[in-house]
């Protein structure tokens, strides 16, 4: 089987098995970095905004400017944009450590209007009432509004996750490793239309199953409220 697929797209299986950890260890990382940011910003956002638990005008609109410029710059500027500062958290700008850089700035705010959205569809009956029983902040935050919405966090992280990947393969064009530079280096331009075509499959399929578990737990938890 493997003397077949390695016939079948012209590269070695241990070149394939690399690429899918490059592209497994971008995606882990960067998620868990960005989602962590993301989400502390998306709670920021709701918080701050007027008529909000925190309400502070200048904060807010300090980090709603902030969040949406950053959203702005496509990915593949963002990449040579940040470099200096990629080289100096990484200490070098090409390779899959690199990448983790301008991944996490890209998939932060993505993830924070997407939590902030998330956070906004929580009725507002249920923060007064947490708030008419003396609730602290941070009470509110945990106890109330991020319970209420688990659901469509869920989904927003999944829909994060599937962004993050297709940023991941794009990163391939600095070096970074992963099925982006194995698609780009050789399949494009060594015109192998089966490893692109592979990739691509390969590609669907993962999206398919991110997207297949999101839903599944989503639904689990609306259903369990």
């Amino acid at each position: 089987m493997e003397k077949l697929i390695e016939q079948s797209l012209d590269i070695s299986s241990a070149k394939l098995l690399l690429a899918a950890e490059q592209t497994i260890y971008m995606l882990f990382w960067a998620l868990l970095i960005g989602t962590l940011i993301g989400v502390s910003l998306g709670i920021l956002l709701v918080l701050t905004r007027p008529g909000g638990v925190l309400g502070n005008r200048i904060a807010f609109s300090l980090l709603n400017d902030l969040i949406n410029i950053v959203r702005s710059v496509p990915f593949i500027i963002l990449l040579v944009f940040i470099m200096p500062l990629t080289k100096g958290i990484a200490g070098t700008t090409v390779g899959t450590r690199a990448a983790l850089v301008p991944l996490v700035f890209y998939i932060s705010p993505y993830l924070a209007r997407l939590v902030e959205s998330s956070l906004l569809e929580v009725d507002s009956g249920i923060i007064e009432a947490a708030e008419a029983m003396g609730a602290s902040t941070l009470q509110i935050i945990w106890h109330f509004l991020l319970p209420e919405a688990l659901p469509s966090l869920i989904l927003t992280l999944t829909t994060g996750t599937i962004g993050l990947l297709g940023v991941t393969a794009m990163a391939g064009a600095i070096g970074a490793g992963g099925v982006g530079d194995l698609a780009l280096t050789y399949g494009y331009q060594q015109f192998n239309t089966p490893l692109m075509t592979a990739t691509v499959i390969v590609l669907i399929l993962f999206v398919q199953m991110i997207q297949s578990v999101g839903n599944h737990f989503s639904k689990k938890v609306r259903t369990h409220k």
